[in-house]
């Protein structure tokens, strides 16, 4: 199964859809065949589970062009997105401790315990 992307004007993610891979050999065949199916022509990008893109697409997520990687919404303002893998994190780690559950707390830009 092949999974592609819909992206909007600013290159949101708004949708995924599965497509067989007798429909989507190839990524511009995939994108043609759901260009036909929805009689339009939008802006798709194949989805790949195996890190290709470092992330696999959801609803809310940006595709930079640049650097072809899809990155999920940023969870707070302080949290600088790691160029390595496209992800969002925290400016100070998280504890490492198992006896307690934390949560981050922007007004103070910290780790919380909540349990």
């Amino acid at each position: 199964m092949a999974y592609f992307a819909k992206l909007d004007e600013n290159n949101v993610v708004t949708t995924v859809v599965v497509v067989s891979d007798t429909d989507a050999p190839t990524e511009q065949a995939g994108i043609d065949w759901l260009n036909n199916l929805y009689n339009e022509t939008a802006n798709w990008r194949e989805g790949y589970e195996d890190g290709r893109r470092y992330n696999f697409p959801s609803a809310g997520f940006t595709y930079d062009v640049q650097v072809d990687a899809f990155i999920p919404p940023k969870p707070y303002p302080s949290w600088l997105l790691n160029t390595n893998n496209y992800q969002w994190e925290p400016p100070v780690p998280r504890p490492n401790d198992p006896d307690h559950m934390y949560k981050w707390d922007e007004a103070t830009e910290s780790w919380v315990i909540i349990g």
